[in-house]
């Protein structure tokens, strides 16, 4: 789950993270009166949506005046931010950051991410801080510095210093830089956190060490245990579909193609997605029903996909373990009677009640294609849409 960066600088500031102060605005006359009760000559308004990239988009504006946060408000809010992290179609903005301007004198890079090679968090960091993280990875990869973090112990001072050091945070700061680090990792793993970012992280002229940027991700499957954080979720920025899908505890993320897909599995649905793609397809999903899924979960799951207007056809490939391939025949059929099944179908059943799956498909009077391997699914579906 993604938050604003307003939000995550408020659930940084509770572990002792610094931040500038802001406040949150909706409206013009919001943004004015938060400019006004902020009191510093400089102000930065802010676009809130999440994506990054927002001041390339024209989302990220300094203001010396009230009258410039007036027009910046007005030009900022209700505009659609097309960036590299949201796609050709962008986001519209909905609300404002009026933020405290900083005294800056250097940015840097400081990030927290789970590394799957070693099963622990790293703590990165790099001197070229206000650029994209992935473009230092791909011209300077030396100019990024990394810790692992033992979760016995958690983040230790030396390696903190270490890394303030390796990015030349001045040395009488690096006391406020340590500090900084440790409060980043502790809130990270309190929270549950998926990502932490922070770029940049600035220097400033009267000597603190602060957050002007703050990005957050969290474990969805941790949110039990953080209602204050999953009341922050902002559904007016995420996919209508997607939203639906997390009510009956599908995993489905939304995509660009025109062939949705049902499968049971999450390697099975990107190994699907995949054939797709190499019979010359596109995905329009990633929809995985889970092993324990009932016929309303099904139902629903195929409702969602018949949902997105972009879809053209449907393969739906189930490898019956614990999903009973009759379970997903009789969900499949259901939703397509209810919902009047207008796009291609292709089914691949294998597995547990295979027989009498295809029993119910083929009574089901449905203009059904049956597909013999995934293979043949994948080829008959990309035929069928094209």
């Amino acid at each position: 789950m993604n938050i604003h960066e307003s939000q995550g600088k408020a659930v940084l500031k509770q572990y002792g993270v610094a931040v500038p102060e802001g406040k949150v605005a909706f409206t013009v006359d919001e943004a004015v009166e938060a400019a006004k009760s902020l009191g510093t000559p400089v102000v930065v308004v802010k676009a809130q949506i999440h994506a990054g990239g927002r001041g390339k988009a024209g989302g990220v504006k300094v203001a010396k005046n009230v009258d410039e946060v007036r027009t910046y408000a007005q030009e900022i809010l209700g505009k659609v931010l097309v960036t590299h992290q949201t796609g050709p179609e962008g986001k519209e903005v909905k609300r404002l950051l009026i933020e405290q301007g900083c005294d800056i004198k250097k940015e840097y890079y400081i990030g927290l991410v789970v590394d799957r090679a070693t099963g622990r968090v790293v703590m990165m960091a790099s001197e070229e801080g206000g650029t994209e993280i992935e473009e230092v990875a791909a011209h300077t990869p030396e100019k990024i510095f990394k810790e692992v973090i033992d979760p016995a112990v958690g983040l230790q001072a030396f390696q903190a210093r270490k890394l303030a050091y390796a990015i030349n945070i001045p040395g009488e700061l690096v006391g406020k830089a340590v500090k900084f680090m440790t409060a980043l990792y502790t809130a990270f793993v309190e929270k549950d956190c998926s990502i932490a970012e922070i770029n940049p992280l600035v220097v400033t002229g009267d000597g603190n060490v602060m957050a002007l940027d703050a990005k957050l991700n969290f474990d969805s499957n941790a949110l039990f245990r953080h209602k204050d954080i999953l009341e922050l979720r902002d559904l007016d920025e995420e996919d209508a579909k997607e939203i639906e899908a997390s009510k009956f505890d599908l995993s489905y993320i939304a995509l660009d193609g025109n062939i949705g897909c049902m499968v049971n599995g999450a390697g099975l649905a990107m190994a699907t997605m995949d054939i797709i793609k190499y019979y010359g397809g596109e995905p329009a999903n990633f929809l995985d029903v889970g092993g324990g899924a009932t016929k309303e979960k099904v139902t629903e799951a195929f409702k969602i996909i018949l949902s997105d207007e972009n879809v053209k056809g449907i393969f739906v490939n189930i490898f019956g373990g614990i999903m009973k391939c009759d379970i997903i025949a009789e969900g499949v059929v259901a939703a397509a009677k209810e919902l009047g099944l207008d796009r291609p179908l292709v089914v691949r059943l294998e597995g547990t009640n295979v027989d009498l799956g295809k029993k119910i498909l083929n009574e089901s009077g449905l203009n059904i294609v049956a597909a013999d391997s995934m293979a043949d699914g994948a080829q008959k579906i990309v035929a069928l849409v094209k």
